[in-house]
């Protein structure tokens, strides 16, 4: 199998972390030149990165890659071990999808200041801290967001607070997080996984790339390959 993703992406992130989590090593990692040049609806027709490549035909969306996966191999699935465990990890991960991570990538166009419309950052970012107040009520108080196992809910919750955390304060706001107590304490505590560090590593790998130019280098670079290949 071949899992098309970036290091920056969160939605990729979040698979690749359950795929480390779950021990998977026949999945390989790949980032095709489609990608950077807008045609990677050609491989999948929603044309977004994660895409599962299977022997029976691509998987696109992470939450249903995830979804794939624990049913591929279910005796490694990350979904709880009771029916009220499996409905949290699905609650925290619902959170982190839409209230969190869609949020914040709409209101990234805001970041320039000089082309900042106020009133839409602090809508997005209103929704965003909503979706803060809910996980601060519904995650767990132990080691993990479910339970005193790592679940699909922390593959989710350690992407989407890295983008909390680097990203939302370039719009002149606050780290949501920082309001939080029981967010936090799991902040802090997540980090020190080796799965979630492993992530956190790759993501700040690809912040990096992406703000000192090199990312811009290497699209440019595999866009010209493709083309060469092409004449």
């Amino acid at each position: 199998m071949k899992l098309y993703t970036g290091d920056l992406s969160p939605y990729s992130a979040k698979v690749r972390m359950q795929i480390y989590a779950m021990g998977i090593t026949d999945i390989a990692f790949d980032l095709p030149p489609s990608f950077f040049m807008g045609k990677l609806a050609e491989v999948s027709p929603i044309g977004r990165i994660p895409v599962l490549e299977t022997d029976e035909g691509i998987v696109p969306e992470s939450e249903v890659i995830a979804e794939y996966l624990d049913d591929l191999y279910p005796d490694r699935a990350l979904v709880g071990s009771s029916p009220w465990q499996r409905a949290q990890v699905r609650l925290l991960s619902r959170i982190a999808d839409i209230y969190l991570m869609n949020n914040i990538f709409m209101v990234l166009p805001q970041i320039k200041r000089k082309t900042r419309n106020e009133a839409i950052r602090d809508l997005l970012i209103n929704q965003v801290n909503r979706g803060m107040g809910a996980l601060e009520k519904h995650i767990g108080e132990g080691d993990f967001a479910v339970g005193d196992q790592l679940t699909r809910a922390d593959c989710t919750l350690v992407p989407a607070l890295f983008l909390c955390e680097s990203t939302v304060p370039r719009l002149d706001v606050a780290n949501p997080i920082l309001a939080t107590t029981r967010v936090a304490a799991y902040w802090q505590k997540i980090q020190s996984n080796e799965f979630a560090a492993k992530i956190l590593d790759e993501m700040a790998r690809g912040m990096k790339a992406r703000l000192d130019g090199t990312e811009r280098k290497m699209i440019e670079a595999a866009i010209e390959k493709a083309k060469a290949g092409k004449t």
